[in-house]
């Protein structure tokens, strides 16, 4: 409506362009002036038959405004309609864009506020009107409902809906966000909601992966706070739009959930909780088999896993690639007894695939409990001696003294040294297991038997391999 353009759907202003200035000087010099038939020039009449709860803005001159309207003459016959388009009105107000009296009946209006303007003939087409469309001195009635306002000086706007109460970080640049978002046009209309999808929106902010006014929105924001972006659309979808939903010239709003956020540069944060009531002077480290309970959740408290539900501890070697690497992390250095919570960035648990049940990019919390300590053995090895193995290692594995040893008697002696503290096994695996895997390593033929010739260290079979090398 109302553009210069084509007339076969808009209604021009510029033919009437000097006569409209000469009305508009006239009533600008003095309200009351007598018109031709004698009485005073009428202003805008404005009914405003709806006005919205809420108003945070109202139109001011040179704003930018996306309307609706139907247009009609004193007797209700139709002359214009944007509806018919399918098309609001997109223009800025009060630049002479508009002919007199829209311009003065948009003024001071809400977004979703629905006015009816009586525009008097001077204010409108004047005494010439449009050809085949306006007849001369016609009153025009319009119904108006505003959709949209917003000025090429606004900045995104941000108010907080709910802030946690504890909020030792806020998002900044080049940190990794999960969050979702109810987004809306300015009227109220729905284009677009993470929930539907039941997928967070996971970005980097501050790296142009999204539009410019939610890289600022984002910023500053708590895990688990909500907050309202408002975006004019020169920092959002310009004057295009994009899609079918979001149409040109746009202001949108992002009802805003942050779920967790994280950086790449993360490490793993541990915090103590409590401290075993003994004395500990040995800690978790590489190597070592340790049993402990755990609860696992997100960042916003949905549960994911516990082992109580299993009603057993969880079991791994440390730094054997057994657990994620955060996790092994925060395990190693701990007392038996002691409860810690490790929160665990997304790179060192399941990344960006995530796994069942752990969302891509997923920041995890832990409170774990170590429950034993077993200490391990160098990698490789299934047993090692805790100092020198016997000078005459055969002679005392072979029992009878027939100069061979079977299952039997390898197992006994095996077993011999660990009761006696001599050696351990390898922990976290069954002990015959471990056993019958070291007799099978040490059976070279596989006879069944071991003889001297076959019993090797593991450390001078390394040796040989490096001589072989060399």
């Amino acid at each position: 409506m109302f553009r210069a353009g084509s007339p076969s759907h808009t209604l021009l202003r510029a033919p009437l362009l000097p006569i409209l200035l000469l009305l508009v000087q006239a009533v600008g010099r003095g309200q009351g002036r007598a018109s031709p038939a004698g009485g005073p020039l009428e202003d805008v009449v404005i009914e405003r038959y709806h006005i919205p709860k809420a108003c945070p803005r109202e139109v001011q001159m040179g704003d930018f405004v996306r309307y609706h309207y139907n247009g009609t003459f004193e007797d209700g016959k139709k002359f214009d309609s944007s509806y018919d388009r399918n098309t609001l009105v997109a223009i800025v107000v009060g630049v002479g864009r508009l002919i007199t009296g829209m311009d003065r009946g948009l003024m001071g209006m809400c977004v979703n506020e629905r006015r009816r303007l009586i525009v008097p003939p001077h204010l409108g087409y004047g005494s010439i009107g449009v050809a085949g469309l306006i007849p001369p001195d016609a009153t025009l009635y319009f119904d108006v409902v505003l959709l949209d306002v917003w000025n090429k000086e606004d900045t995104v706007q941000v108010s907080t809906l709910l802030r946690p109460p504890h909020c030792p970080r806020m998002v900044q640049d080049s940190d990794f966000v999960r969050y979702h978002y109810n987004g809306t046009l300015l009227d109220g209309t729905s284009f677009d909601t993470s929930y539907s999808r039941n997928h967070t929106y996971n970005t980097y902010v501050g790296q142009g992966y999204i539009i410019p006014g939610m890289d600022q929105g984002l910023q500053g924001s708590c895990m688990g706070e909500r907050r309202r972006i408002t975006i004019p659309p020169h920092l959002a979808y310009g004057e295009n739009g994009t899609g079918d939903k979001i149409p040109g010239s746009a202001v949108l709003i992002f009802d805003v959930h942050v779920i967790d956020f994280h950086n790449p540069a993360d490490p793993v944060e541990i915090k103590t909780l409590s401290w075993p009531p003994e004395t500990c002077n040995e800690t978790a480290k590489s190597g070592d088999f340790v049993r402990y309970h755990y609860n696992c959740s997100l960042l916003d408290g949905t549960k994911l896993f516990s082992s109580h539900d299993y009603g057993v501890p969880q079991e791994a070697t440390l730094g054997a690639n057994k657990v994620i690497e955060g996790l092994d992390k925060g395990l190693q250095g701990m007392c038996v007894g002691e409860r810690r919570q490790l929160v665990v960035p997304p790179h060192l648990a399941h990344g960006e695939s995530g796994a069942r049940g752990v969302p891509g990019s997923a920041v995890l919390m832990f409170e774990v409990e170590l429950v034993s300590r077993e200490e391990g053995v160098p990698d490789g090895y299934l047993f090692v001696w805790h100092e020198d193995p016997p000078a005459n290692l055969f002679e005392d594995m072979d029992l009878n003294k027939d100069g061979e040893v079977p299952p039997e008697e390898f197992s006994t002696f095996i077993k011999s040294q660990v009761s006696e503290g001599k050696g351990r096994l390898m922990p976290g695996q069954d002990a015959e297991k471990t056993i019958g895997d070291m007799f099978q390593n040490q059976d070279r033929n596989q006879d069944g038997k071991i003889t001297v010739e076959e019993l090797k260290l593991k450390s001078d079979e390394d040796q040989e391999r490096v001589h072989e090398e060399l």
